[in-house]
């Protein structure tokens, strides 16, 4: 039978051996949690989308017209404000339609930038959303729709609702989408 005296002798050795376990688990832990927050932060690079409409096209019976002048500067516009391939940032990717008017108003900036234009479907926005963001996560890509894609676009990448509609004369409306890989996406509208 243990006496009094041998049992109080036991515990106060007994106790700081579990105390520095208890203190090595929450070092590590702490450790743990702070390795993967500085993961996160390492990781959550925003995917940036610029989707824009077609710049001014010619209004007459073609099925597929060309840009005006107007539209020709719009386009050479787009291609001064984003075409600097040495600075950081610049567009990655280029998407358009199979359309003239898209193709000519991507036409400066693909130049500049010495990328080819993806020629897609225009009437997929969901698809093209998906498309991107798996294909340039983390990157900045340009967009080039059409007055009634244009929204169905930003919406697919963001989950807004009720987005203003494009106007038949308004070409200058582009909206800088920003996607995070974690959180919640959100856009800038903008008129240039």
């Amino acid at each position: 039978m243990m006496t009094n005296h041998a049992r109080l002798q036991r515990r106060p050795f007994l106790t700081p051996i579990w105390l520095s376990g208890l203190a090595v688990v929450l070092i590590l832990s702490f450790l743990g949690f702070l390795s993967f927050e500085a993961w996160i932060w390492a990781t959550a690079d925003s995917t940036t989308i610029i989707v824009v409409r077609h710049a001014e096209k010619v209004t007459d019976d073609r099925a597929d017209p060309p840009l005006t002048p107007a539209g020709e500067a719009r386009a050479a516009l787009l291609a001064r404000m984003f075409g600097d391939a040495r600075a950081p940032g610049h567009i990655d990717a280029i998407y358009v339609s199979p359309t003239l008017r898209n193709r000519m108003t991507a036409a400066p900036l693909a130049a500049r930038l010495g990328v080819t234009p993806i020629v897609v479907p225009a009437r997929d926005a969901t698809g093209l959303a998906r498309r991107v963001l798996r294909e340039h996560e983390g990157g900045r890509i340009l967009v080039v729709g059409h007055r009634d894609t244009v929204p169905e676009i930003v919406a697919s990448l963001t989950g807004a609702k009720n987005l203003p509609q494009i106007a038949d004369d308004e070409y200058g409306t582009m909206y800088v989408v920003t996607v995070p890989r974690i959180g919640r996406a959100d856009f800038l509208r903008l008129t240039y």
